[in-house]
């Protein structure tokens, strides 16, 4: 899947900015979003393919904006980013369809893999 679209929903600028920009060195067209609040009209304008959310964010919970994410972008495939495992999150958001779980500090390529395969499901939605 070359020219994904990846939008990056994590209040830590620094990950998400160095994340964003390990992607699109690697093709990929990918945004970081510090502002949980901005995100899903930002997810709306620009209709991305997979989101890398953190489950840890200020003033919502990784699991409200997956379902917030949801309402905005129907079919997007969500990808949880957390620095701690919470295995009732974990399972929630599984339960929310989230495509997958991955912990921090993220390998780019376990995380480029899932990214891939996520993008393969969506396309076989569409």
């Amino acid at each position: 899947m070359s020219q994904a679209r990846i939008l990056i929903v994590d209040d830590e600028k620094e990950f998400a900015a160095a994340l964003a920009e390990r992607l699109c060195l690697r093709g990929y067209d990918a945004t970081a979003m510090f502002s949980p609040e901005d995100a899903p009209a930002l997810a709306k304008e620009i209709q991305p393919d997979v989101i890398l959310l953190d489950l840890k964010l200020p003033g919502v919970s990784g699991i409200e904006m997956l379902m917030t994410m949801r309402e905005f972008v129907p079919g997007v495939e969500i990808i949880l980013l957390t620095g701690h495992m919470d295995l009732a999150q974990r399972i929630q958001g599984m339960r929310l369809d989230a495509f997958d779980y991955i912990m921090k500090p993220i390998q780019i390529a376990d995380l480029i893999e899932k990214i891939e395969k996520a993008g393969r499901i969506r396309d076989r939605k569409e």
